[in-house]
């Protein structure tokens, strides 16, 4: 395929072979398919190869296309000739004369039109040397002698002594290369020096890593004793710091304070005195002189202000001290600290004017400012109320009353309409003028319920009140508001009484309705309701007191009646069901005490708008978020909804279960749980549920029915089998939890089973029963590691130190990844070989089970049994390298660290891990330390809710507040320890597991792990 592009722009494609298609069957397709001349193709194809296609020769046709340089997918552009002949190449334009010439002295380019300023590529020169160009100046043409190549006449000679000594005494040395710098700049970098330049990075770094070690040793060596010989004030007073916590108070009291002794103090400061000018001595005087005679300014305002000339202001250093509190005042009166943001209220501006105090002759020169700005105000619209407020108030400010109360009066006659301006007259009134303004007022607006309000308000005793709302009644027998003040100040007789006459004048107004209905006896109640749900039959609230009516003079029956009644009725009526609002009034029924109501509201709209895909998920949730807000009857009310609708979902029985168990009593959860085994009987856990409670409430006979229940639906459970063995084995009864183990394992028990079997065994003593079911599960269940563990602890118990070596290495060839079975080996062979062996035994399981925080938390622990704190600290980096996020290793870091570095450790193991147990714990500890009791009590109660099934944090938790918390909080950690079961934790689990502690309590538990702890800090102290 060959393509053209014909004179008017476009490219066609031509399936041709360029191989095989001669020029004249080309010009020929050209010709017939596009119409081009073919003489017009030839002078284009000519142009390629002008020696092949030379003139009109009748074997130039006979070419082919490739022989032009014509291959596959090539473009052949058709030229065409200029009308009127062929024409010449146009001759070159002349350069300019001054381009030609040498420039003046002292000539910088652009500098006319301020073009300069700047730095191009030109003034800094170019990345590599630029080849020689000839120099087309006009001295150079018109040189004699000189040549293409042979530079300016008066070169040669300094070329030819800088090539006598082999380099140029102009070119820039280089320091470290010297003169040969320069020899291959002009050379191109190419892949060959690439590589070889790898190379020889690669041996430096070889060279660098081999001296590395060596080097970085000696430095932090240097630094060590550096260090030791130039200590920090710190560290020097370090070990008294810590001692600080042995004095008692009386100690620290006799401690003298150190004084101020520099030398800038000691210097004696230059004093002046000036003397006191008499002016201000006669001021003083005059101001401490008693007045028995009123000014004439004072007189003329009644003697009730005082004359700003009069006022004291002589008094410097009060003004001083005074001028800081008035700021802060105005500040925390005009405006609200919210986050940091000031924020000024406008809407009460008119009402802070009132509180405002003039303290300067500037805020009186603002006050005169605005009052002729109001002034300007209430002359040019005389009809605008907040001019005559604002005027108002700020005579108020000013301390001028009377002048305030004659601008309100004067408002009032131009807008004798507004009760704006009549409630600020009764605000600025005297007590004894106030009732006459109001009177006034609501003569000339008799329908203003403010005004009525605020004259029921002005009145000392109920009766006048009721009174004058109930003139006020006489004018607006349709306010809501003043009803409601009416029948408040009533007694229930006659609020009854306003309450039929309030129905009647504000019919569609519900909290009437509903407040007469409250009132009424249970008859007329009813009848209230029905008149009220004939008057709204759009509002819902009717049918909810309806219910409630019902459920209060026991009629429970009703209340699911009604409340569907109800719903079929405002659907009817084009009433949108909102699920969330009515699950919020079935809320506040709960709250009222009114219990079938919500669990009536609950039933008939709980489905309301949930896809029934969606309807497990959505009410379990539902369920979930009521509990939170302590809504429980509500959320009793969900599950029993959704048990109708799904029988056979364990989950929701089980969060059921959990609702009464948590809620409820023990009676309503055994009959929950009965139901629940009816309808799934194969759901184990709620049989365990069942028998578990029954013998927490000590009765055992009916847990152990429930458990052959439970095995006569489900024959073949394990845990039912080893739960019935747990009910016999607590309540010590070895032979029964025996025989329960026996016919287990006759059965096809699984390796659980057998481990149980053995536990029972080490219970009652039998060693060698106890070897013969664990060899015998062995054989059966190899891969289970906890059986050699088992193993290898019988073994240790009866000294038989080297069988339990064996009986762990045994263990780790089937289970090579079981990091309990490595712990234990390297810890018998410290025991038995000590550190080497031990070392090596750590070594080798970090190996084959990589980024394993417990594997190096054991190996740092063991040299530091060993006193090798540098080792230690050594393996604690590499470890939180292949382990940044481990918990225990940054807890054990921020132990392991010196007193002042704790708080940086703590600081960057929380970026690390911040919602994990053992740090916090350890934070707490500090906190503890420092003896932060507060803030220690929070992390230690934060820990343990993140980890409650971690032993270890509860037993730090009550050692805390056995030292600083009261007996309440003793007895609160002990029983959430209880209701949390905890079973993990390095110091819980080998105490709870011991064999004296089989039957204990988890508080017993708890408090022998506390002494556990006491006796570790004792042993580091």
């Amino acid at each position: 395929m060959v393509f053209l592009t014909i004179p008017s722009g476009e490219t066609l494609s031509v399936d041709v072979n360029p191989s095989t298609t001669t020029v004249s069957a080309f010009e020929q397709w050209a010709h017939r398919c596009i119409g081009i001349p073919p003489p017009l193709l030839r002078r284009s194809l000519r142009l390629r190869n002008p020696s092949l296609l030379c003139g009109d020769s009748p074997d130039s046709g006979s070419v082919f296309l490739s022989e032009l340089g014509v291959g596959r997918f090539a473009t052949v552009v058709v030229h065409v000739p200029l009308f009127g002949g062929t024409q010449g190449a146009a001759p070159p334009k002349p350069r300019l004369e001054f381009l030609n010439s040498k420039p003046p002295q002292n000539y910088v380019a652009g500098l006319g039109r301020g073009a300069t300023g700047f730095t191009t590529r030109s003034d800094i020169g170019p990345a590599r040397a630029a080849p020689d160009l000839p120099d087309r100046s006009a001295a150079a043409v018109a040189a004699p002698g000189a040549g293409r190549g042979r530079g300016k006449p008066g070169e040669e000679d300094e070329d030819e002594e800088g090539d006598e000594k082999g380099y140029d005494e102009n070119q820039k040395f280089d320091e470290f290369e010297g003169n040969d710098a320069g020899l291959f700049s002009n050379a191109e970098y190419d892949e060959d020096d690439k590589e070889a330049d790898a190379i020889w990075e690669a041996i430096d770094k070889r060279m660098d890593s081999r001296r590395k070690d060596r080097r970085e040793a000696k430095l932090k060596e240097e630094i060590e004793k550096y260090r030791a010989s130039n200590p920090k004030i710190t560290e020097q007073f370090a070990d008294l710091k810590r001692k600080l916590y042995t004095l008692s108070a009386d100690e620290w009291e006799s401690i003298p304070e150190i004084g101020d002794y520099s030398l800038r103090n000691k210097k004696k400061r230059f004093e002046s005195f000036v003397p006191v000018p008499d002016t201000l001595l006669e001021k003083a005087r005059q101001e401490k002189e008693h007045v028995t005679a009123l000014d004439p300014k004072s007189r003329s305002a009644g003697g009730t202000e005082t004359p700003w000339s009069q006022t004291p202001v002589t008094d410097l250093t009060a003004v001083g001290e005074g001028r800081g509190t008035v700021l802060s005042l105005k500040l925390d009166r005009l405006s609200d600290s919210v986050s940091g943001l000031t924020v000024v209220d406008p809407k009460g501006y008119l009402t802070d004017l009132k509180s405002m105090k003039i303290t300067s002759d500037a805020e009186i020169s603002d006050i005169k400012k605005a009052r002729l700005l109001l002034k300007s105000v209430t002359q040019t619209n005389p009809k605008h109320p907040p001019g005559w407020i604002a005027a108002a108030r700020l005579e108020e400010v000013a301390g001028k009353i009377q002048a305030a109360r004659q601008l309100i009066q004067r408002g009032c006659e131009e807008c004798p309409k507004n009760e704006d301006v009549w409630l600020e007259a009764c605000r600025l009134a005297s007590p004894d003028d106030a009732k006459a303004v109001i009177a006034r007022g609501v003569k000339l607006i008799p329908n203003s319920v403010k005004l009525w309000l605020h004259a029921a308000k002005l009145e000392h005793d109920s009766v006048n009140k009721s009174r004058v709302l109930r003139k006020g009644l006489e004018h607006i027998p349709d306010s809501v508001r003043l009803w409601k003040a009416v029948v408040e100040l009533a007694n229930e007789e006659d609020a009854r009484i306003l309450l039929h006459r309030a129905v009647e004048c504000c019919p569609l107004h519900v909290e009437l309705w509903l407040a007469l209905a409250r009132l009424e006896t249970y008859d007329n109640a009813k009848k209230v309701l029905n008149r009220a749900r004939e008057k709204l039959p759009k509002e819902p609230a009717i049918w909810i007191t309806a219910a409630k009516l019902e459920e209060a003079n026991g009629n429970t029956a009703m209340v699911g009646k009604i409340i569907e009644r109800g719903i079929r009725t405002l659907q009817r009526e084009g009433v949108d069901i909102d699920r969330e609002s009515w699950m919020k009034e079935a809320e506040a029924a709960e709250r009222a005490g009114s219990v079938a109501t919500c669990q009536a509201i609950i039933k008939n709209t709980i489905g309301v708008g949930v896809e029934e895909e969606d309807r497990k998920r959505t009410w379990v949730a539902d369920a979930e978020e009521c509990k939170k807000r302590g809504s429980i009857e509500t959320a009793r009310a969900i599950y029993a909804h959704a048990l109708t609708v799904f029988l056979t979902k364990k989950g929701i029985w089980r969060r059921a279960a959990e609702l009464e168990k948590s809620h409820g009593t023990r009676e309503s959860l055994d009959a929950l749980l009965r139901k629940a085994v009816t309808y799934v009987p194969q759901a184990e856990v709620l049989w365990l549920m069942g028998a578990k409670e029954k013998w927490l409430a000590g009765d055992v006979p009916a847990a152990r029915a429930i458990l052959q229940e439970a095995y006569a639906a489900i024959p073949n459970s394990e845990e039912i089998w080893l739960a019935a063995f747990k009910l016999e084995f607590e309540n010590k009864e070895p032979e029964r939890a025996r025989m329960l183990l026996a016919k287990a394992r006759e059965r096809g028990g699984t390796e659980r089973v057998w481990m149980k079997s053995a536990i029972v065994e080490r219970e009652l003593g039998n060693v060698e029963e106890e070897r013969r079911l664990l060899d015998e599960a062995l054989k059966r269940f190899p891969a289970f590691f906890k059986l050699w563990l088992m193993v290898g602890q019988l073994e240790e118990r009866l000294g038989h130190l080297e069988q339990a070596k064996k009986a762990y290495e045994s263990g780790l060839k089937s289970c090579p990844n079981c990091i309990p079975l490595w712990l234990s080996l390297a810890k018998l062979e410290e025991k038995v070989n000590g550190l080497n062996k031990a070392r090596a035994t750590l070594t080798m399981a970090r190996k084959k089970n990589p980024q394993t925080a417990e594997l190096w938390l054991a190996a740092i622990r063991v040299e530091l049994r060993h006193g090798n704190k540098k080792e230690a600290e050594h393996l604690m980096s590499k470890a939180l390298q292949e382990c940044p996020n481990s918990g225990i290793l940054w807890a054990a870091d921020i132990e392991m660290a010196p007193r002042p570095r704790r708080k940086m450790k703590s600081i960057d193991a929380m970026k690390k891990c911040d919602h994990d147990p053992h740090v916090i714990a350890a934070v707490a500890k500090l906190f503890w330390q420092d003896m932060k009791v507060d803030k220690a009590r929070s992390w230690l109660k934060r820990a343990v809710t993140l980890a409650p099934d971690v032993g270890d944090f509860w037993a730090l938790y009550y050692k805390f507040e056995l030292q600083h918390g009261s007996d309440e909080n003793q007895k609160e950690v002990l029983a959430n320890c209880a209701v949390a079961e905890p079973k993990y934790g390095e110091k819980w689990q080998p105490i709870a597991k011991a064999v004296e502690n089989a039957h204990q309590t988890v508080e017993v538990i708890l408090k022998k792990v506390v002494v556990a702890l006491g006796r570790e800090e004792n042993a580091a102290e």
